[in-house]
């Protein structure tokens, strides 16, 4: 996602044959990291003041790495750390994501439910595909429009972009264009299911079908209560385990449509045919299921996974200038618009059904 270069520096006379020393290592990333973790801090200490509330901190991460990269420009000293927590710290939250599913609450929600979160993933998916081609919008970008508005936001555009390999101007603007229309359907969805007349069940499961972000179905789902809340959430969670299919299908995908030719584990660009971090997802999705992972860890995983996440989307915007998501223009935003309206609709209709 970053277009850093991550060259060796030169050795010196006490550096090892490979130079990569614990201490050659702090000097190259600690810089970044340590400025990333930084505005990390910051997401999180900005949401005590009045109308930041409403917002994730990985929303304010991403807002304050791309004015702090268009205010002034980032020296080169702080990049590498940069590069390594847009790439490393997002793949990794993603991966981390497998301790809050179990196989059992996917079972749980029903043959049907299954097959409506199916149903409303992929439709949605290539339906933003076409929609996307027809409007002109950039082949990375439409991809990861498409992956966030199906599936889970800001998680799914970190795992199609090991795919689709866009820039950070692509997935700053896929993630900025997610979390609006995300936000308006949390605040909505609520009084147009009171409105409807939706059952309590019924109700949850729509949210969980349709709403982007796993923090967004919680506020919309809760608001009409734990059960709604519970229903919401575990049927999101469907829509995150298929991203590891997603993922592995758009690997396939770009492995064809490069020309590249067929090699055992690995597409032209390096990119293996399931990445690890989606084995890691769901390696830990069996785990939770087996009841494997103590308690204590498992929540300690879930407390940090937002961590990580916001730490990376500070990270992207690091490296994203307003010029560059100018250049984008606006067709994008509304290519996401009328994804978010598809995944809406069609999931009230299964609903119904």
């Amino acid at each position: 996602m970053s277009h850093v270069t991550t060259e060796k520096l030169p050795k010196t006379a006490g550096d090892s044959k490979t130079s990569w020393t614990p201490g050659l290592w702090m000097r190259r990333y600690l810089p970044g990291l340590w400025l990333v973790g930084l505005l990390t801090a910051a997401s999180y200490g900005l949401r005590s003041f009045p109308g930041l509330a409403q917002l994730s901190p990985m929303i304010i991460g991403i807002i304050l790495g791309v004015m702090m990269c268009n205010l002034a420009p980032t020296a080169e000293i702080f990049r590498p750390g940069i590069a390594i927590a847009g790439k490393g710290l997002l793949r990794a939250a993603v991966a981390l994501l497998g301790v809050q599913i179990t196989i059992g609450e996917l079972i749980g929600i029903g043959a049907w439910g299954l097959a409506s979160a199916v149903i409303a993933l992929f439709t949605t998916f290539f339906f933003i595909l076409w929609v996307g081609r027809l409007m002109g919008v950039g082949r990375s970008l439409t991809v990861l429009i498409a992956a966030g508005t199906s599936v889970c936001g800001a998680a799914a555009i970190a795992g199609a972009n090991s795919a689709a390999r866009g820039s950070d101007e692509d997935v700053t603007y896929a993630v900025a264009s997610i979390t609006l229309f995300g936000t308006i359907a949390m605040f909505s969805l609520p009084l147009i299911g009171r409105l409807l007349g939706m059952e309590t069940q019924a109700y949850g499961t729509w949210v969980g079908l349709s709403v982007h972000e796993v923090a967004q179905v919680v506020g919309a789902g809760f608001q009409s209560g734990e059960l709604a809340g519970k229903t919401a959430v575990i049927t999101k969670l469907v829509r995150v385990l298929l991203l590891a299919v997603l993922v592995s299908g758009l690997v396939l995908a770009f492995r064809k449509r490069d020309g590249a030719e067929p090699e055992a584990d690995k597409t032209s660009a390096g990119v293996p045919l399931v990445p690890g971090f989606i084995l890691g997802f769901l390696g830990l999705v069996l785990l939770n299921s087996g009841g494997l992972l103590p308690e204590m860890p498992r929540e300690a995983i879930i407390d940090v996974t937002p961590v990580l996440l916001t730490a990376a989307l500070a990270a992207l915007g690091l490296g994203t200038r307003f010029d560059k998501l100018r250049e984008l223009g606006v067709k994008p935003l509304i290519l996401c618009g009328l994804g978010t309206i598809v995944i809406t609709t069609l999931s009230y209709i299964l609903v119904s059904m």
